[in-house]
């Protein structure tokens, strides 16, 4: 899994049939001190997340995992909204403070 940010929505009209009713989301990929890299992708939301929230996205065949994604042709799902991210005892995020 990998820590992004999430930027927007993307909405498509057209696509495939076992995608109706997902939710898709643009995400910039963070790292470990808490920068954002120039790395983003779209990624299909099953947990409600919304602009400027950290999340997981689980990538690859392990984004097909739950069993309501197994039949769907995804590449990244957002899996979790991330609370705090710390490293050696110091903050890198938290929700808390990001929106306020």
């Amino acid at each position: 899994m990998k820590i992004a940010k999430v930027l927007g929505t993307v909405v498509s009209t057209q696509k495939d049939p076992s995608l109706q009713g997902s939710k898709f989301l643009l995400v910039q990929m963070i790292d470990e001190t808490g920068q954002v890299l120039p790395d983003y992708e779209v990624a299909a939301d099953c947990v409600g997340a919304g602009v400027d929230e950290w999340v997981l996205v689980s990538r690859g065949s392990a984004a097909r995992q739950p069993l309501a994604q197994q039949q769907r042709p995804l590449d990244a799902l957002i899996v979790a909204i991330i609370d705090t991210v710390s490293l050696s005892n110091a903050s890198i995020y938290s929700k808390r403070e990001a929106s306020r």
